[in-house]
């Protein structure tokens, strides 16, 4: 028997008229009440539904929210978004939003310019916040907060079994889009994307032990989320062979379980291959970023502060270190490069590398600032002294070369802003990265690299013209100053003249202030707004402009 029962209660659907809604996408809607509990695509009058539509879920609280066989195209997502007010679950059930057997699909909580979440999770007692399963391919979650869950805030994968295709030679995830979204408070992970069981678990299928490998997912794009007070891991990626990225994300206050095994603020998990980049991860118990792929990718750009520092501080032997690259899954002769990192006062080691499977490797160009390994010891009969807390490699057997890291006990001897870790003039970071690269052509604020004569060691490049040039500038909005004391610039591109509007909100999403800006000419343009009457923290921004939206973040200093 199922354990959902499919019946459709209390249900008001009718065809509306999308009303002032940003997004060009979307082209009509159907009005879904608070009362309804499921949408299911293979059931009248869900059945209705085809590529393109919009689903608008009615403001206001409701219980938890299904979502079964709906299926768009690529072309034409399904569109399922809040209707101009937000839409707020708290529920007793196991999930807030379940999303199963679904591909092509977009759940966004962008239908109001007032709220940067326009869905929000506030609690769910009995399990996570959103679950996509049952082979779900192709789809995107944003804008949408999640607080105080039993188990964790996003979980996005599918688990073989004996009676479904869903097994790795006939299911592949595809396209995993998550991004602006905020988590906190959750009972484990921030997000689970993938199996973590990479090379399979033997089941008993019609009586006979069968190996049952997990889908593989291609196409993955973690970025712009907000993740706070995790129990477990803050964002944990597994099982993403191909074509994937984690980066622009802020993990603050990770691990506060203290579970063993689950203790980091992004982990690449076994049969993994994922670019992870532009993170700033602070404050947690766990380690930086822990590294258990397949090799074939690189850790750059990221700002890594206080690593388990707060995990039992007065125990020497319970490490936690800044990065952290295990052989759990490593193809031979592959390699993980590891560059352009600030690693700033973890508990143990700033890098330990403890690969000896992959070849090539490379750690280039980062800043390791008080790494808390100082003391002489010996380990498998060799010994190791405190300068080897920088950048630890258990026995010497890996095949490393580490060129133009800047190790350091203190912020002054680094040239560093107490504030931001931005390098300051005359720093000796400044022209001091290594001639080659590899590929990092932006730093941490995605100011072109290098700035000056070479590039510079660490996250950021120091700004010689007191101007940046953005990275990509047609897609991205980019915020400057960032950190801003004052006077925010953001610059965009756009293809013709149009009218431009930013509105900035809290961390919680609510909406702080709105700035206006005429049309003009297209191009590469700039909106202006004073925030120096804005508390330090935090801030995120939404730009809307010609149709589109686009989401940041930056930081206000006093």
């Amino acid at each position: 028997m199922s354990f959902i029962k499919k019946i459709l209660f209390s249900l008001l659907l009718f065809p509306v008229t999308a009303y002032g809604n940003p997004l060009s996408i979307i082209n009509k809607g159907y009005l879904i009440d608070s009362l309804v509990t499921v949408v299911d695509g293979a059931v009248a009058p869900f059945n209705q539904i085809q590529p393109g539509d919009t689903l608008l879920l009615k403001p206001g609280y409701r219980q938890n929210l299904l979502i079964t066989n709906l299926n768009g195209s690529p072309e034409k997502p399904v569109i399922i978004s809040n209707n101009g007010g937000v839409v707020l679950i708290n529920t007793d059930s196991y999930y807030g939003i379940s999303i199963r057997g679904s591909r092509y699909l977009r759940l966004t909580g962008q239908g109001s310019e007032e709220d940067f979440y326009g869905i929000r999770i506030e609690r769910v007692a009995g399990g996570a916040g959103i679950g996509i399963n049952n082979m779900c391919s192709d789809f995107e979650i944003d804008h949408v907060s999640i607080e105080n869950t039993l188990l964790g805030g996003i979980y996005a994968k599918t688990e073989p079994d004996c009676s479904t295709p869903s097994t790795r030679d006939k299911f592949t995830q595809y396209n995993t889009i998550i991004h602006d979204n905020h988590i906190a408070r959750v009972g484990n992970e921030g997000m689970y994307i993938g199996s973590t069981k990479y090379f399979g678990t033997t089941e008993k299928c019609n009586g006979r032990d069968t190996l049952l490998l997990p889908p593989v997912l291609k196409g993955v794009r973690i970025y712009n989320n907000i993740i706070e007070y995790t129990a477990w891991d803050g964002i944990q990626v597994s099982s993403a062979s191909n074509d994937c990225q984690i980066y622009g994300n802020l993990v603050l206050h990770d691990s506060q379980e203290g579970y063993y095994s689950q203790m980091s603020g992004i982990m690449i998990g076994g049969g993994s291959k994922c670019d992870c980049y532009n993170n700033y991860i602070g404050e947690g118990k766990g380690s930086g970023i822990e590294s258990h792929g397949l090799g074939g990718y690189r850790i750059f750009n990221n700002i890594i502060v206080d690593a388990g520092r707060s995990y039992l501080p007065l125990d020497s032997n319970e490490r936690k270190h800044g990065i952290y690259v295990s052989d759990i899954s490593v193809e031979k002769d592959s390699s993980v490069n590891i560059l352009f990192n600030d690693i700033i006062n973890p508990k143990s080691d700033g890098i330990r590398f403890e690969s000896v499977v992959g070849r090539n490797n490379v750690i280039s160009s980062n800043l390791i600032l008080n790494p808390g390994s100082f003391d002489v010891y010996e380990n498998d009969n060799t010994s190791y002294t405190g300068d080897d807390a920088y950048v630890m490699i258990p026995g010497l057997t890996a095949d490393v070369t580490q060129k133009n890291n800047f190790k350091t006990r203190t912020i002054a001897s680094a040239g560093i802003s107490l504030t931001d870790f931005k390098p300051l003039k005359e720093s000796p970071l400044i022209d001091a990265a290594a001639t080659d690269l590899m590929g990092v052509t932006f730093d941490y604020r995605n100011a072109v690299r290098p700035n000056g004569v070479k590039a510079d060691i660490g996250a950021f490049e120091y700004d010689h013209t007191q101007d940046i040039d953005t990275v990509d500038q047609l897609k991205n909005s980019t915020a400057y100053p960032n950190p801003v004391r004052s006077m925010l610039t953001i610059r965009f591109s756009s293809d013709s003249a149009t009218e431009a509007s930013l509105l900035i909100y809290d961390l919680s999403g609510i909406l702080l202030m709105k700035e206006q800006q005429a049309y003009q000419p297209g191009g590469n343009q700039n909106i202006k707004v004073q925030v120096n009457n804005l508390p330090n923290g935090i801030y995120l921004y939404s730009l809307y402009c010609g149709g589109t939206v686009q989401s940041g973040k930056f930081i206000k200093i006093g």
